[in-house]
């Protein structure tokens, strides 16, 4: 039976381009996991954008000297242009820098109020007398006297993993006035969530989910919450860029709604967002109004809390209101599912840092790597339960070893030798002959569907590329053993049933290997002369509204290939084969290796 599915990525801040740890981190495990529900024939929307109003942004754009929007559109940009190429199908890629953003953000802000969720309060908030204004929370850092890191933001530690009280922080300094700066205290109001009022609701909630949520990600959220409680948060600053704070009062007009609260709203309005560029805007409803749908959000650890506490909290305190603003009748929204965060990736044994140029940038890769090598590499590495390593090495000898010399190889041998063989057919044999090592060949591979399957719906994507990976080293053992290329001097029909059955296998590792590898995967689908291709297609288009015009990036599926096993008739054309992958030379180990840091 279909399901629906929602693949929810994290949003990229529109300060810095993304490299191989944000790619492997959240949007390509969503992409893997979107192409395999779509072959399984369930109903998918995938979907993130840019956050474009993050503390991030305004410090990029002040660095740079230009304005705030120029820049986000700058790099809303080449992300778009970094997911067609190197393949991230969203359904939909926007940005929360929309009117419908705005509009749906602000209609939960609304939701909240009514149901009784938001207070006012007067807090201290560093100020800088220098700039004449209050300084968002990424603009100060300093000591975290929690575990003594320097250069901890106000809001957050990223060496402890800690939410911070702002104000505690250890010798603050004002990241745009440098050392000399000193930021002071000074009262300012907002609006706060009463987050202590859905704390039993949240706990019920991710032990609800204790079946099938990762350890790393439920063990930590239900310690976090255990620990510290969840205590009221801000979600209201004094900023110039942002989303407007719906309320009618004086004072109101130079504060915005909080980064932390309105982005993970974009899991929402991306939804909306999409029904309306499609046409049908009432299809969000079949992911957010519909019981028996299932969100996957795809994250990096450092977002592991707001996603499965603050965020489902938002969700459990807006209850009905929130349809009810906007679309006149009382029905609840649904939970996320699971959250399968991965850990970090770091590079050749350091931590990422794009400060230091210490990182694979995904469009510069790109313009030497082939996609499903990065891909692969990525995938058969990613930081499922613990942090992995870039290591230029092993990226070289994973392309090598297993692309070109499993897999690559044993798809490009079998075929060519067939086109040249059999005139450029699959071999026309009675299948009722084929014997007892053929038809157990067939049984793995099929079997594999299963196996493989139950590990990409379990979000096991390390290890399902792996057994994709161990069956084409199985089939690669049939031809070992039955050697067509010599038995075919001797007995051509006799080979024409191993090279059959051999193509029948590859025809199915292809759907198997589809997710992961899509490029390659849909050039052999083409060398098997199918009419209908395996993926659909990535455009993009523009939008306008009240805020001007933003591109987004859009997936338009294909109705055809199932996850299921290959049906390959005897005798069917073939078009001309060619390899698939590219094997590296030794030299580019250390050629990778001299550009980091520059």
């Amino acid at each position: 039976m279909s399901e629906n599915i929602l693949i929810a990525v994290a949003w990229p801040y529109a300060n810095a381009e993304i490299h191989v740890g944000n790619l492997t981190g959240s949007h390509l495990p969503g992409d893997i996991a979107a192409r395999y529900h779509r072959l399984k024939g369930n109903k998918v929307l995938m979907i993130t954008g840019t956050d474009s109003h993050g503390t991030p942004v305004t410090m990029s754009a002040d660095k740079l000297g230009k304005p705030v929007e120029e820049v986000y559109k700058s790099y809303h940009e080449g992300f778009i242009e970094l997911f067609q190429k190197i393949g991230i199908s969203y359904d939909l890629y926007t940005t929360t820098h929309s009117e419908n953003h705005f509009k749906v953000s602000q209609t939960i802000f609304l939701a909240l109020q009514k149901n009784g969720f938001l207070f006012k309060k007067t807090e201290p908030q560093w100020f800088s007398p220098g700039l004449n204004r209050f300084l968002p929370d990424r603009y100060i850092e300093g000591t975290c006297y929690i575990c003594g890191t320097e250069g901890a933001r106000s809001d957050q530690c990223d060496a402890c993993g800690n939410v911070l009280d702002p104000t505690k922080l250890v010798s603050p300094k004002s990241k745009v006035e440098g050392d000399t700066s000193s930021p002071e205290l000074r009262d300012t109001e907002h609006f706060y969530i009463d987050l202590s009022k859905l704390e039993p609701d949240v706990v019920k909630y991710l032990k609800d989910r204790a079946d099938h949520m990762r350890d790393t990600v439920l063990g930590e959220s239900l310690r976090k919450v255990e620990a510290e409680g969840l205590k009221p948060r801000a979600i209201t600053r004094d900023l110039d860029w942002g989303i407007p704070v719906p309320v009618d009062e004086a004072g109101w007009d130079t504060k915005k709604l909080y980064v932390w609260f309105e982005a993970v709203i974009g899991y929402l309005s991306a939804p909306i967002e999409w029904s309306q560029v499609s046409g049908n805007g009432e299809a969000w409803r079949d992911w957010w109004t519909n019981p028996n749908a299932k969100q996957f959000h795809f994250i990096g650890k450092d977002n592991i809390f707001f996603h499965t506490s603050l965020w489902p909290a938002e969700l459990m305190g807006v209850g009905s209101a929130f349809m009810e603003l906007f679309a006149g009748e009382e029905v609840p929204l649904i939970l996320p599912y699971d959250v399968p965060a991965n850990q970090f990736m770091n590079l050749e044994g350091k931590k990422i840092s794009g400060s230091r140029s210490w990182a694979v940038w995904g469009r510069d890769a790109l313009t030497r790597f082939d996609p499903d090598a990065i891909r692969y590499y990525l995938t058969i590495n990613m930081p499922e339960t613990k942090d992995s390593d870039w290591d230029w090495a092993e990226f070289v000898a994973r392309n090598n070893n297993e692309l070109v010399a499993t897999w690559g190889n044993l798809a490009n041998r079998v075929l060519a030798f067939c086109y040249k063989n059999w005139e450029g057919q699959v071999p026309d044999v009675d299948l009722s002959t084929l014997r007892p090592a053929d038809l157990e060949l067939l049984a793995a591979i099929e079997n594999g569907f299963n196996t493989v399957g139950a590990e990409l719906e379990a979000v096991h994507l390390r290890s399902a590329v792996g057994e994709a990976m161990k069956l084409a080293t199985v089939v690669n053992q049939y031809l070992d053993v039955n050697a067509p290329w010599s038995a075919i001097k001797v007995d051509k029909a006799e080979a024409g049933k191993t090279i059959y059955t051999a193509l029948k296998a590859i025809d199915s590792l292809k759907v198997i290997f589809a997710p992961f590898l899509p490029f390659t995967s849909e050039k052999l689908h083409g060398f098997f002369n199918y009419e209908t291709p395996l993926f659909g297609e990535q455009y993009t288009e523009e939008v306008s509204d009240s805020l001007g015009t933003h591109t987004v990036l859009r997936y338009k599926p294909v109705e055809g290939l199932q996850w299921k096993p290959s049906e390959l008739q005897p005798g069917k054309k073939l078009n001309q084969p060619g390899p698939l992958f590219k094997k590296l030379e030794i030299e580019v180990i250390d050629v990778e290796r001299g550009r980091l840091g520059k």
